[in-house]
């Protein structure tokens, strides 16, 4: 007999005795069979809960899988899947039916591996009760989504080193749209024959990342509901006094965000040039002496037309195409630069990064590429 079906079988020996191991863990003080399980055997708490719960699952009402454990054909990670399965079924469907679909998975488990028996389980109405499938298909799809959009949850967490840590729950189909999305951010695969630059060793997660950035960087706040009668805006508050020496050094800019904390010029640089960002100037008593205005963008059709001319990346040597790389301004648009097409070059988000980074110089090469010098 193969080792794995014994395996099966000294499975459903163990469920077996947890089964009737009741008075064992009463007797011990223990506040369950799960927490006695998990003091004898020095197990995670909760991995002996879900033992015991298995366990008084096949001896109550999955006869037929504790059956298969027994004889060999279900091993205990497809028993699990399986009574994950048949728990799944509504009550309404009737107990024949469930039988039905119980019997079904026990013999699917002879040629099937577990993640093949969830999504068989999954559909084993369409096998045993077709008559029925459609209407209680239908049913499960719209209570999934009622779950989803009630288990919905994103937090933001600052972290304190200039990193936020995002994490939350999303519905299916969100998820799916967000990950369209960001892919049309990241670098397409390049030909076998295509020099091998650093994107292409950028880790896959860090490379969505990078596009979650870049997709909110190119949202238009013209489109977002209103705050306070007016389209969503970041305003950055300036002194006249860190202007001015800023514009003399390249330091850094002391400047107050309505959206939150501050930034560095580089980053208020590179997102003025995608996004709604309106520069308040004060002067020396805090009043304003200057209200940018948000025509400093570059109009779709003027998008347009450099993606014809560029092709791709301005960046010497780079192929991100067009349609993924962000419009910057040679002259920057405070220091007197035209919102026009011969101001105006297409970067791809690491090279518009490089762009505004003090560390870098640049040069525009003859043919209309720029070359990156990194500051000594």
């Amino acid at each position: 007999m193969p080792i794995a079906a014994l395996e099966g079988m000294l499975a459903e020996l163990k469920l077996r005795v947890l089964a009737a191991a009741g008075d064992v863990a009463m007797e011990a003080g223990a506040r369950d069979v799960g927490a006695w399980l998990a003091h004898q055997t020095r197990a995670d708490s909760s991995t002996a809960r879900a033992e015991a719960r298995l366990a008084q699952a096949l001896d109550r009402r999955w006869t037929a899988v504790a059956a298969g454990m027994a004889d060999g054909t279900v091993s205990a990670e497809q028993a699990r899947v399986i009574v994950a399965g048949l728990d799944n079924l509504p009550d309404r469907v009737g107990t024949e039916v469930i039988a039905k679909a119980e019997e079904q998975l026990v013999d699917y488990a002879r040629d099937y591996r577990p993640s093949e028996l969830r999504r068989l389980a999954r559909h084993i109405l369409d096998v045993v009760a077709p008559e029925i499938a459609e209407a209680e298909a239908a049913k499960r799809l719209e209570a999934e989504e009622q779950r989803a959009r009630e288990k919905t949850r994103l937090s933001l967490r600052p972290v304190g080193d200039g990193t936020t840590r995002l994490s939350g729950i999303i519905p299916d189909e969100a998820a799916a749209r967000l990950r369209t999305y960001l892919e049309a951010f990241t670098s397409p695969r390049k030909a076998n024959d295509a020099p091998t630059g650093e994107e292409d060793r950028i880790p896959y997660p860090r490379k969505l990342g990078r596009a979650f950035c870049a997709l909110i960087e190119h949202l238009n706040p013209r489109k977002l509901p209103a705050h306070g009668g007016d389209a969503s805006t970041v305003m950055v508050t300036i002194t006249e006094e860190s202007l001015i020496k800023r514009l003399a050094t390249g330091g850094l800019i002391d400047a107050d965000l309505s959206a939150g904390d501050n930034l560095s010029a580089e980053a208020i640089g590179r997102l003025a040039c995608t996004a709604g960002i309106i520069p308040v100037v004060l002067g020396g008593k805090g009043e304003i002496l200057d209200l940018g205005r948000t025509r400093r963008l570059f109009s779709p059709a003027q998008r347009k037309a450099m993606a014809l001319r560029d092709k791709t990346c301005r960046g010497e040597g780079c192929t991100v195409p067009a349609p993924w790389c962000e419009a910057h301004h040679l002259k920057p648009w405070s220091q007197g630069g035209k919102t026009d097409i011969a101001d105006g070059i297409l970067g791809c988000p690491h090279h518009h990064h490089l762009l505004h980074d003090p560390n870098y110089t640049h040069e525009i090469l003859p043919n209309g590429d720029i070359r990156f010098h990194r500051r000594r």
